[in-house]
């Protein structure tokens, strides 16, 4: 008797067909994910009255600023309250926050001081500046009421350490933001361009410093 001869299937099981089509959607769902450009915002300079009054000097840079660990991240810190940081999942700052803070803020000091050369450290300059501000943000996010909240502590002083003290002040501002992260951004520009008004106005109260005499 000859033996039965049995043909194998070369389809494939129902099992196997249900694990090829799970691993296939896992594998479109990660490379959706990591296609997904995030929305980018960045500040937005605010403009200020330009002082007739001018300062004792006429070089100033403007520090890259210190950033709390908390917000110094790519994505948008949407709020800081409650024991929680609310980290936006698709929107981030166009360039690091420390930069773009430096570059705003001397933009819009040099456009209340006339005549000042205004600066952003590691920028191509040419000459010693004659004097700095330094900044620590410790907020810039909504908090718990809806409010945007700017929380820095700035320093402005003369290059020459031994020419006086460094005007030091604490500068906590607020003011209601919009809905959404364009909301947001707007009302920190806002509150960044106050904060400049503060600043000019040490800068104004410097001493002549002796690299101007």
């Amino acid at each position: 008797m000859m033996p039965r001869l049995f043909r194998v299937s070369s389809r494939p099981s129902a099992t196997t067909t249900f694990r090829s089509l799970v691993a296939s959607a896992a594998v479109a769902s990660l490379a959706a994910c990591g296609s997904s450009d995030p929305t980018l915002y960045t500040l937005a300079p605010v403009a200020g009255q330009p002082s007739p009054v001018l300062p004792a000097v006429n070089s100033v840079e403007v520090r890259l600023p210190t950033i709390s660990a908390g917000l110094d991240r790519d994505r948008i810190v949407l709020s800081d309250s409650g024991y929680k940081l609310d980290v936006a999942s698709s929107d981030a700052w166009s360039e690091p926050l420390a930069s773009q803070i430096a570059h705003v803020l001397a933009g819009e000091l040099g456009q209340r001081l006339p005549g000042v050369n205004l600066v952003v450290q590691n920028d191509a300059i040419t000459g010693a500046p004659q004097a700095f501000v330094e900044l620590v943000v410790n907020r810039f996010a909504r908090d718990a009421s809806g409010q945007a909240i700017l929380d820095v502590q700035a320093a402005v002083r003369l290059a020459n350490a031994d020419e006086g003290a460094p005007f030091n002040r604490r500068i906590l501002l607020s003011t209601p933001a919009g809905s959404g992260t364009k909301g947001l951004v707007a009302a920190l520009s806002a509150l960044l361009g106050q904060a400049a008004d503060q600043i000019a106005a040490q800068i104004r109260a410097l001493p002549p410093s002796v690299m101007a005499r």
